[in-house]
C-alpha cells in the first residue's frame, strides 16, 4: 500500500484567520517601534526590541497553532533567535545574531537537499 502526498490546502475561513492574524501581528510590530520612538532611548533597556520582535513572531505562530492552521518554521526560528539576542542583549551577554543565522540557512539549505525527495519517489 502506498501513502500518496496530502497537500494541506487551508479552507477559506482559516486562510480569512491566518491574514487577520498575519496583521495583527503587523500592527503589534508598528505599535511597538512607534511606542519606542516616543520613549527616550536610555530609558528603554537594551535588548527589549528584539524581545518584542520575539514575542510577537513566536506569538503568531502560537495563534496559528491553536487554531489549526499551519505554522511557519522561519518565523518561529527568527523569533526564538531574535527572543534570545533580546534576552542576551539584556542581561549583557554578547549574543553573536548574524553569524548564528548564517549557520542556521546554510544548514537548513544542507538538510533541505538531504532530505528532498525526487519527484515521484514514494515513501
Amino acid at each position: 500500500m502506498t501513502r500518496q502526498d496530502v497537500s494541506v490546502v487551508p479552507d477559506a475561513e482559516k486562510h480569512k484567520l491566518n491574514q487577520r492574524l498575519e496583521s495583527i501581528g503587523w500592527a503589534l510590530f508598528l505599535i511597538m517601534i512607534g511606542g519606542f520612538g516616543l520613549v527616550p532611548g536610555e530609558q528603554v533597556p537594551e535588548g527589549t526590541w528584539l524581545i518584542g520582535v520575539g514575542l510577537i513572531m513566536l506569538g503568531l505562530n502560537l495563534a496559528r497553532f491553536l487554531n489549526n492552521i499551519e505554522t511557519s518554521g522561519f518565523t518561529m526560528v527568527l523569533g526564538v533567535i531574535a527572543l534570545l539576542a533580546g534576552m542576551g542583549d539584556f542581561l549583557g551577554v554578547d549574543v553573536p545574531v548574524f553569524p548564528v543565522l548564517l549557520i542556521l540557512l546554510g544548514a537548513h539549505i544542507i538538510f533541505k537537499g538531504f532530505f528532498a525527495r525526487a519527484p515521484g519517489q514514494e515513501t
